[in-house]
């Protein structure tokens, strides 16, 4: 599948959320494809754990 086509039916599935639910259902909604997407990565063997880590105790550098 195309990634516009994914990226175009989580877009339609977050503005379902908004104007069903609110502004929570929205948040809500959008919380749960990012951990979707965190939990798939790491299932998927495709997420560096210690690179995460670093990254959010701020260990890492860019250069």
């Amino acid at each position: 599948m195309n990634l516009t086509v994914v990226c175009a039916g989580f877009g339609a599935f977050l503005a379902y959320m908004a104007f069903r639910f609110g502004f929570w259902g929205f948040i809500i909604g959008a919380l749960f494809i990012a951990i979707g997407a965190f939990v798939g990565r790491a299932a998927g063997g495709r997420l560096d754990w210690r690179g995460v880590l670093d990254a959010l105790t701020g260990r890492r550098s860019s250069s």
